[in-house]
């Protein structure tokens, strides 16, 4: 036992932190266990250590003035109590410094989501590049592509934490013997792309070691805010806490992961934020203020916040404001609050590109800013198809992680006047007339659309007219594949190429092959005429109106149900709510478009060139189906939840125009979270 020591020892029990009979006394403030200390937590007597760097990398610690290694790694002591079997450092992040309220407020809010603020200082004092070869941890030159281990403490535990720049992956798994092992089924793992950020913590902290807790004498540990997978494609920040047995340690990983981040140019720095006060059940302010406002401060993004008084504020503000400060504009709302933004955008940027909008065969310019979607309203049906959920913690991790998602949008237009973009359904018949009612009872609140379904489904109208549509050649699959469109989808990808050798070819100017194309018309009676660009998924309907749309793949599922009974067309509305092929009925029609156009009757009577030209080019005859029983009118078309008055319409679909923070539906995302 060195001098010092015994010194202490004879002082008294005071000074003695016994661990059990026969155990090293030692000062108080060492942390040591006889299994942990062997290559975690090498403190020396005093003064400091010395490291010493071999021909190879090798590193050896050694106590100045005992004339070697510390004499105490591997001396006898009580084991620390055993870790319980769960994977390291998968603790759900709480507000700092209290415990998580369970009191849900009106909104249905299990109270704020409180998180701390990262440090303005990007660079800890002392820190050490990884390519500096004075530094002591480097593995030869260590480079930030080459891969860092070390042996850290995770939550009490002894763990190999590995960061591997070329695969852009973090890792860390439970080591409890001297050397770090291969990764178990304990491990854990997150992309570089899914954390928010990093950030050295200041814990004036105490570590828990045999049965008690000690102060320790200077801890050094950096913390890890990152994005955790719940249920059902929920999102959920968490954070996890690594402890280095030294400074220049923990300085290397917080320089290494923040140079890391530093190349995730995609991610968002300044945002514009619209927030509808009134949508959905009038909760948008609370919610950005509660869920996501602390995200975006942990990610260090700045916000321009404008709350809109009236209809049509955020696209007023769209044309006028300076967008090319912002990276993104993020609303929150419903899905009317995304189209107003859409349609502020989309115009802003044809606008400045000197595209004619009220042009049907121009080619529209892609806009430069992604959408962020909040949700905050009643169906939220665009969040739902894009990101899985309609949660605004999930949707806000998507922002804050920069993700980016391409999406159609079609232009509707009337006579050479552009009407409205649609980018989820466009329906007319049944869910024309439900929105067409529902206007007029605006008093009722959310209940008016049950109110107006039902209403609408009793009156059972028909509608007849003529629709001509261009099939969609370029893509693979069809409408009743049953392949659902997730994240990363070959099909999208596919269209985009397909997109820009048509962009190569047109040059942003007028298409010229639409005279040798070969259009299809369909004519007869119908109940309703849908199309769709995404699946129009919300949590009424899981599968939504066409399970295998596609968000950007330049078409359009065209939904045609003809004339059959009341029980026929609830059987049919009863598919959207399980499993079942909803197309599987003689009386529904589905085709997958990229233009088409409809005509009702009367107005077909009056001009029939519409179908005149259809028969001219497919060479067929319309056989339209026996008269309907029911009364015959004219409908009004439902455009994302707007009412258009104008039955015949002429409809476009523009090839991944807008692009969202969002990532796509995950295929394997995990069903159940980890704690």
């Amino acid at each position: 036992m060195p001098p010092d020591a015994q010194s202490q020892a004879a002082q008294g029990g005071r000074r003695r932190t016994g661990v059990g009979r026969g155990a090293h006394p030692r000062p108080v403030g060492f942390l040591h266990t006889r299994t942990t200390a062997q290559a975690a937590f090498r403190r020396p007597w005093r003064p400091p250590p010395v490291l010493t760097t071999h021909q190879g990398g090798a590193t050896e610690l050694h106590a100045p003035g005992h004339g070697g290694p510390d004499p105490r790694i591997g001396g006898k002591g009580k084991p620390p109590p055993r870790a319980r079997a769960k994977p390291c450092g998968l603790a759900r992040a709480s507000s700092p410094g209290r415990r998580r309220s369970r009191r849900r407020d009106p909104a249905g809010l299990q109270g704020p989501l409180t998180v701390q603020r990262p440090s303005a200082s990007a660079r800890p004092p002392g820190a050490l590049s990884p390519a500096d070869p004075a530094a002591p941890w480097a593995l030869g030159a260590m480079g930030a592509a080459e891969p860092l281990r070390s042996v850290l403490w995770v939550k009490q535990q002894r763990c190999a934490v590995s960061l591997d720049p070329a695969r852009a992956l973090l890792r860390w798994w439970r080591s409890p013997g001297p050397e770090a092992g291969a990764p178990g089924a304990d491990a854990c793992s997150v992309p570089i792309s899914e954390i928010i950020t990093v950030e050295e913590t200041d814990i004036n902290g105490k570590h828990y070691t045999s049965g008690k807790w000690q102060k320790m004498e200077k801890p050094y540990a950096f913390t890890v805010h990152r994005v955790r997978r719940a249920r059902r494609h929920r999102w959920r920040w968490a954070q996890v806490t690594f402890w280095c047995p030294e400074e220049q340690l923990c300085h290397l990983w917080l320089q290494t992961l923040r140079e890391l981040l530093e190349k995730l140019t995609s991610r968002p720095k300044h945002l514009l934020v619209f927030i509808n006060p009134f949508g959905g059940k009038g909760q948008g302010k609370r919610i950005y203020e509660r869920k996501v406002a602390p995200l975006f401060t942990l990610a260090s993004i700045t916000t321009e916040i404008i709350v809109t008084e009236h209809a049509n504020h955020a696209k007023e503000s769209l044309y006028e404001l300076n967008i090319d400060k912002y990276d993104g504009v993020v609303c929150v709302g419903g899905d009317g609050m995304f189209s107003e933004v859409l349609h502020g955008l989309v115009g802003r940027t044809q606008r400045d590109a000197g595209v004619d909008q009220d042009q049907p065969r121009a080619a529209l310019v892609p806009s430069p800013l992604r959408i962020g979607i909040i949700p905050a309203g009643s169906t939220d049906c665009v969040c739902y198809s894009t990101v899985g959920t309609n949660d605004a913690e999930t949707s806000a991790l998507h922002i804050v992680v920069g993700d980016s998602l391409a999406m159609d949008v079609s232009s509707v237009h009337h006579n050479s006047t552009l009407l409205r973009y649609s980018v989820s359904l466009l329906g007319y018949g049944f869910y024309g007339d439900i929105i067409k009612d529902s206007e007029r009872k605006r008093w009722m609140g959310l209940v008016r659309y049950d109110f107006s379904g039902l209403k609408t489904f009793l009156s059972h109208h028909c509608y007849e007219g003529t629709v001509s549509f261009l099939p969609a050649q370029h893509t693979v699959g069809s409408p009743r594949d049953r392949k659902p469109c997730r994240a990363g989808c070959f099909v999208c990808r596919q269209s985009k190429q397909q997109l820009e050798a048509e962009q190569r070819r047109s040059l942003y100017g007028l298409e010229s092959t639409e005279e040798v194309e070969e259009w299809k018309v369909v004519c007869g009676q119908f109940l309703a005429i849908n199309a769709t660009n995404m699946s129009c998924a919300c949590p009424r309907s899981p599968q939504g109106l066409s399970p295998a749309a596609h968000l950007g793949d330049g078409s359009s599922d065209l939904i045609l149900i003809r004339k059959c009974s009341r029980f026929n067309f609830l059987r049919f509305l009863v598919r959207h709510t399980n499993q079942g092929d909803q197309f599987d009925f003689t009386f529904v029609e589905v085709y997958r478009v990229k233009k088409f156009q409809f005509v009702p009757k009367p107005a077909e009577d009056e001009d029939g060139s519409v179908r005149g030209r259809g028969k001219k080019r497919l060479g067929q005859l319309c056989s339209d189906r026996p008269p309907c029983c029911c009364a015959v009118s004219s409908s009004a078309w439902n455009c994302d939840g707007e009412v258009l008055s104008s039955p015949a319409i002429e409809v476009r679909v523009h090839c991944q125009l807008v692009r969202l923070f969002a990532r796509g539906i995950e295929e394997n995302s995990k069903q159940e979270s980890q704690r």
